[in-house]
C-alpha cells in the first residue's frame, strides 16, 4: 500500500503539475481501481489535493516538506562551527536533532583515521544511548516527561537501561551544561556534547566522539561547549531561515 501511494507521489515529479487520473495511471503503471483509491486516501490525508478531474500535491506535503528545509537551515548555519570544532580536536564531531526518542543526525565531519561508528548523516540512534541525545532530553521537558513509561534500549552492555540512572544523568547534565555516553552507543567509543539553543528552546545539540582510551572530558569540554554557545548565540542574534518563532497571537 505505502509503495503504490509513493508511486502517486512520485508521479508529480519533477513538474508538480496537475493529473488527471488517467495519467496518474499512465505515469505509475497502477490499475485505474487502484489509482483511484489510493489517490482518494491521500486527498482525506492531505497529501493531494482534487478539483474537478484533476489531482495535485496538497498542501500538507508543502508544510512536512518546510521541516526538512528549516533542518538543511539549521545544518548549514551549524557547519562553521562544526568545522572548527574538528579542526581544535581533530576527532570526530557529530550535530543532530531530536525526533520522537531518537537522534537524527544531520552532520558529521572526521578525519582519515575515522572511528567505528554506528551514526551517519540521516541516519538514528536512541536518545538515551548517545551524548548528543542525553544533552536534548536534558533540555526537552516533554520527552523526558515519559521516560518512566519507555523501554530504555541497549545498544552495548554500557548502555542506561534504569530510568532512574537516566534521570539522574539527565539531572547532572542540566547543572553542568554537558552530556557524557561512555561506550553506550558502541564500545570503545566514548562523546561529549553540548546542547544547541535557539532562544529558550534546545533545537539540537552537538559533539566531539574519542576513543574510550583518549576521553579526557575536561579536555575536551570547552572546546564542545564554545561552539555551541557560538551556535546557539548565532540562532539568537540571526535567526536561521526556516527557524523563526510563530508570531504570538494577538
Amino acid at each position: 500500500m505505502l509503495d503504490k501511494a509513493a508511486l502517486i507521489l512520485d508521479a508529480f515529479y519533477p513538474s508538480g503539475g496537475e493529473f488527471r487520473l488517467t495519467e496518474l495511471v499512465a505515469r505509475t503503471g497502477l490499475s485505474k481501481t487502484t489509482a483511484y483509491r489510493i489517490a482518494g486516501n491521500l486527498v482525506q490525508l492531505g497529501l493531494l489535493e482534487h478539483t474537478g478531474e484533476h489531482y495535485r500535491l496538497g498542501n500538507h506535503l508543502f508544510e512536512l516538506g518546510s521541516l526538512v528545509s528549516r533542518r538543511l537551515d539549521l545544518r548549514e548555519t551549524a557547519l562553521p562551527f562544526l568545522q572548527d570544532l574538528f579542526e581544535s580536536t581533530r576527532q570526530t564531531v557529530h550535530f543532530g536533532v531530536r525526533d520522537g526518542f531518537d537522534v537524527v543526525y544531520l552532520e558529521r565531519i572526521h578525519g582519515h583515521d575515522s572511528l567505528a561508528l554506528p551514526s551517519r548523516i540521516g541516519g538514528r540512534l536512541p536518545l538515551s544511548c548517545t551524548a548528543i541525545g542525553k544533552a536534548l532530553l536534558a533540555f526537552c521537558k516533554e520527552a523526558a516527561f515519559d521516560l518512566d513509561t519507555r523501554e530504555l534500549p541497549r545498544l552495548t552492555p554500557h548502555s542506561i537501561t534504569d530510568p532512574a540512572a537516566l534521570r539522574t544523568a539527565l539531572e547532572q547534565i542540566q547543572v553542568s551544561g554537558m552530556a557524557y555516553e561512555e561506550q553506550e552507543a558502541a564500545v570503545g567509543v566514548s562523546c561529549i556534547a553540548a546542547p544547541v539553543f535557539a532562544g529558550a528552546t534546545v533545537v539540537a545539540a552537538l559533539s566531539v566522539a574519542v576513543p574510550q582510551q583518549q576521553f579526557r572530558p575536561a579536555h575536551l569540554a570547552p572546546a564542545v561547549r564554545t561552539a555551541a554557545l557560538g551556535l546557539s548565540r548565532a540562532l539568537r542574534n540571526g535567526v536561521a531561515p526556516g527557524m523563526e518563532s510563530p508570531p504570538s497571537p494577538g
